[in-house]
């Protein structure tokens, strides 16, 4: 399984001092690609769910579960209720894994 293979090199390179801000990125759009199955995607810092258009509430549910399954880690619901944009997620993966 892929996921989770990329999973533990993830957390393995950050704690190792490796896994940049970039590299969150990148796997994040790695993660909305897959999840709104469309290649065109490149989130940044202010994306936001009125930036994509397949994103409603039901697609928010299965974009943190594919983030949470992709980097090892769980957000609570206060983190889910103040995420603002890609870049709050940011924070909260790299907070979570280092």
């Amino acid at each position: 399984m892929p996921g989770a293979h990329m999973c533990g090199r993830i957390k393995r390179e950050w704690r190792d001092g490796y896994m940049s801000r970039e590299d969150v990125f990148v796997k994040l759009n790695e993660v909305f690609r897959d999840v709104f199955d469309d290649e065109s995607i490149t989130v940044t810092e202010t994306t936001t769910a009125d930036d994509i258009e397949e994103w409603d509430s039901l697609e928010h549910i299965n974009l943190l579960a594919a983030v949470e399954q992709e980097f090892g880690m769980k957000f609570n619901m206060g983190q889910v209720v103040s995420m603002k944009n890609v870049g709050e997620m940011a924070d909260i993966i790299i907070s979570q894994i280092g």
